[in-house]
């Protein structure tokens, strides 16, 4: 039975992860909202569910559905590259250590063949990667069918997570006792963290990068503004969409909102340095290259949700498998002696 149940379920997997995550990072702002609202835990749930739909699952729609939506101006600006001429490398190029000759000399080649020489080196691995893309994302329609379950499931919890956790707890225990029960606590306190240090940072840093795109006019800044949030996810930041758009600004004549895009640039690219210690506290601070790997295995096997389920999903299990380790590898204290033993008759 419960085989098939799982199987009965498995189309509703990702999004009760998600909004599993969601409800346990943002708990505490609920009861807070309750309590202002005297004690109506029902209107509580309403207001926390339209919050959700306007600053989480409708500005997500939106950046996906941008990627989708361009996706055939992507394939023409792909195709555009064959009619550009590579110029010669600078003198620097081959100067630079260990590489640097070996580099030079690839551009060179590059340059020597004409038009078309740079399309036929990145038109193969484009082809593949977008095809790729599109298959991870899926239909827009797809996505948004998701998302709103995810809200759907986010505010059934909101007006039942007490009876929800109860239940976890009381499963818990049956599984491994006591240990069980720390390990549903030590569980929440993780994803909390991590949705709270890794996912708002990227939401936060996207919000200001894409204020900055829209203030200077810069073209497709919906596209720019989906790849910025997907580099955030994956703790790379925003600079690599951000720098060629600031080059365009000032290589385009207008200096004045190059300078603006810059500051909004600069801001959105340091802004994490200072939020995500102040969210993550004493949570799990992962590394790097396990957030990176969340991210983008996660895409890979769920799609657009992987994207913030998977960090959290390793968070988890990275945290859970460290204090299990520790606990079972803590020498035990030698037992004391009974006293008749101690003491001589």
């Amino acid at each position: 039975m419960l085989v098939a149940t799982a199987w009965i379920l498995s189309a509703f997997v990702s999004a009760f992860v998600w909004a599993s995550m969601i409800v346990i990072s943002t708990w505490s702002i609920l009861l807070r909202l309750q309590a202002r609202l005297g004690g109506k835990r029902g209107l509580a749930a309403a207001v926390m569910t339209i919050a959700l739909l306007l600053l989480l699952v409708i500005p997500l729609s939106l950046a996906v559905g941008a990627l989708v939506g361009n996706m055939d101006q992507i394939v023409e600006k792909a195709n555009a590259l064959s009619h550009i001429t590579v110029p010669p490398p600078p003198d620097w190029v081959a100067k630079i250590p260990f590489q640097g000759p070996k580099l030079a000399a690839q551009w060179q080649g590059l340059a020597e063949q004409g038009p078309g020489s740079l399309s036929a080196q990145i038109a193969p691995y484009a082809g593949r990667f977008l095809q790729w893309f599109v298959g991870r994302i899926g239909s827009v329609g797809g996505m948004i069918l998701q998302f709103l379950l995810t809200v759907i499931i986010c505010a059934i919890l909101y007006v039942n997570g007490e009876t929800a956790a109860l239940g976890i707890r009381k499963f818990a225990m049956r599984l491994a006792g006591a240990n069980g029960e720390k390990a549903v606590y030590l569980a929440a306190a993780t994803i909390r963290s991590v949705a709270m240090g890794v996912i708002v940072t990227a939401v936060a840093q996207t919000t200001v990068a894409t204020v900055g795109l829209v203030v200077a006019s810069i073209p497709g800044a919906g596209l720019i503004a989906a790849a910025i949030l997907i580099l955030c996810l994956a703790q790379i930041g925003p600079l690599l969409a951000m720098l060629p758009a600031v080059i365009w600004k000032f290589y385009s004549g207008d200096s004045l909102w190059g300078f603006v895009l810059l500051a909004f640039t600069l801001v959105a690219g340091t802004m994490d340095n200072v939020m995500r210690p102040i969210l993550i506290k004493k949570g799990a601070d992962l590394s790097l290259i396990l957030i990176f790997a969340g991210v983008i295995g996660g895409m890979i096997s769920i799609g657009v949700m992987g994207i913030f389920i998977g960090p959290v999903i390793l968070a988890v299990t990275y945290v859970l498998l460290r204090d299990w380790v520790e606990r079972e590898s803590e020498p035990k204290e030698p037992e004391a002696e009974p006293v008749s033993k101690a003491v001589p008759a």
